[in-house]
């Protein structure tokens, strides 16, 4: 009996995960990639010998990828090899005040009652407790469904599960909520700056984004072999498990007649045949007609005004002093509301930006060899690469202002030219079409924002999407979420009607 076929667009994270969890399934399942490797956002940038990380760099909740191998009958710590961080990140505000977070708890509590007096370490406390909370009534009803909705989040509980949504904190700002817990405002800049894990401002996003903290202190992993080492894995696996990945192909077209998706057409005219299509791209591309005129029906436009950060990179190999960098560190910004009032608000880099600083040769000792070292070096900047070029002095005044930041904080890194490789907005925009550089899809600014990403369906039957701007969001765990989602519902669809030949695997691919 022939085996149903998937084609899925784009070899990201999301991508690679529906993948690797339909072809255990026993379907045809094929990857198209514009690229010559794996990875979308996972990119790698080389610099001489050295490959340097230059996309997504913290990875938490391994349970999602431990859950993916082990559906198809795989140990995930067999294939990838992660070391638990105790320090998960480094924080400066000048040349004196720094204060570490930790994986434990109470060591992080007692940094912070050093730092800042013990009010401030029993707001932590507090601070766990509820982010905790936040996460759990979470993590079923919204992480992990489909498909965001308010009545799914409420669900069976009725009365019950409409009286826990204040605890979720959804109507209330994170930066006037950290405000409840923490009396120190560098306290509050520090887990303020979560909210540009999903690419949003701190005094924009609801107090529910508070639950990356939990996330973080969940469990941080270094990878061996980097981030990138992780999108190889997941392509070697699907691989394994019998989906074809082909490389420097650029899709032109998803084919559909009778209103529904059958196939994809390709930039040489070659047409892939298919019972599904799973587009692993932002969904402003597939809203403006990169995938064809039929096909922009399936996606939302996104308003420029809705769009999520973006930002200026370096990709540097230094030599640096001054300051004990750890794996993760961030330099902060003097004015954290002005800052994100130029980006959001005026268009334009910040004035005096905070800092993330990953520095790859370091773990979580603080150990580094000798001479050189790989950094990935980040500012925020506005979503408005496709209509505003940055041109050589912009990029030359906002080193000089995030590098300034680095020495105001004591870290002193000899950069050369040879050795540096800038990405600004406009670039990202020619990475990512249509985004105009937004990294994380739309911005998560106000209760609502959530539940207006799309899900794994479209209203295109066939035509399913994927990707960290879809639920249920950004960052490498829940865009691998999205896929997941993406393969159980196209599973679910062909089921429904007779199609499906899919080999139940070990473990299914429970979605619970």
């Amino acid at each position: 009996m022939p085996r149903d076929r998937v084609v899925v667009v784009g070899a990201g994270v999301a991508g690679l995960v529906s993948a690797f969890a339909l072809a255990a399934r026993g379907l045809d399942v094929t990857v198209v990639e514009r690229r010559d490797a794996p990875g979308g956002k996972m990119r790698r940038i080389p610099i001489g010998q050295a490959q340097i990380d230059s996309g997504p760099t913290v990875f938490t909740m391994r349970w999602v990828f431990d859950e993916l191998f082990a559906a198809a009958g795989r140990n995930f710590s067999d294939h990838v090899r992660l070391r638990p961080l105790e320090t998960l990140a480094r924080h400066a505000w000048d040349d004196t005040s720094r204060l570490d977070l930790f994986a434990d708890e109470e060591r992080t509590a007692d940094a912070i009652g050093g730092f800042a007096g013990a009010a401030d370490a029993e707001g932590y406390r507090a601070f766990c407790r509820d982010t905790k909370k936040i996460y759990d009534i979470l993590e079923k009803p919204f992480l992990r469904a489909s498909q965001a909705s308010m009545s799914g989040l409420i669900g069976a509980g009725g009365w019950r599960g409409l009286m826990r949504l204040p605890q979720i904190k959804p109507f209330s700002s994170m930066w006037s909520a950290l405000g409840q817990y923490f009396r120190d405002p560098r306290l509050q800049q520090l887990f303020g700056r979560y909210a540009t894990y999903c690419g949003s401002s701190p005094y924009l996003a609801p107090a529910t984004l508070m639950l990356v903290a939990h996330v973080e202190r969940s469990g941080v992993w270094s990878i061996d072999g980097g981030m990138h080492a992780l999108a190889k894995v997941l392509a070697a696996g699907a691989t394994s498990l019998g989906a074809t990945l082909r490389y420097g192909q650029e899709i032109t077209e998803v084919l559909i007649s009778g209103g529904r998706a059958h196939g994809v057409r390709l930039a040489s005219g070659e047409r892939i045949e298919a019972d599904a299509v799973i587009v692993n791209a932002d969904v402003a591309a597939v809203a403006g007609g990169w995938f064809g005129i039929n096909a922009q029906r399936g996606a939302a436009v996104i308003s420029p005004r809705a769009r999520s950060l973006s930002a200026v990179t370096w990709s540097v190999v230094a030599q640096t002093s001054g300051f004990p960098l750890d794996l993760h560190n961030v330099f902060f910004s003097r004015d954290y509301h002005a800052e994100f009032d130029d980006i959001f608000r005026r268009d334009t880099l910040p004035n005096e930006p905070t800092v993330y600083v990953c520095a790859q040769d370091r773990g979580g000792d603080g150990l580094t060899r000798d001479g050189e070292e790989r950094l990935l070096i980040l500012v925020n900047a506005p979503a408005n690469g496709d209509r505003h070029s940055y041109d050589a002095a912009e990029v030359d005044q906002c080193a000089r202002r995030t590098f300034q930041t680095l020495e105001r904080c004591g870290l002193h890194i000899q950069r050369r030219p040879e050795t540096t490789r800038v990405t600004t907005p406009a670039d990202f925009n020619t990475l990512f079409p249509a985004t105009g550089g937004a990294l994380y899809g739309r911005s998560s600014h106000g209760w609502t924002a959530s539940f207006q990403r799309p899900g794994a369906r479209t209203r295109i039957p066939g035509l399913y999407l994927a990707g960290g701007s879809t639920h249920p969001g950004p960052g490498v765990p829940m865009a691998a979420l999205s896929g997941r989602s993406a393969a159980s519902s196209v599973l679910a669809d062909l089921t429904s009607q007779g199609r499906s030949t899919a080999t139940a695997m070990r473990g299914g691919i429970s979605m619970r």
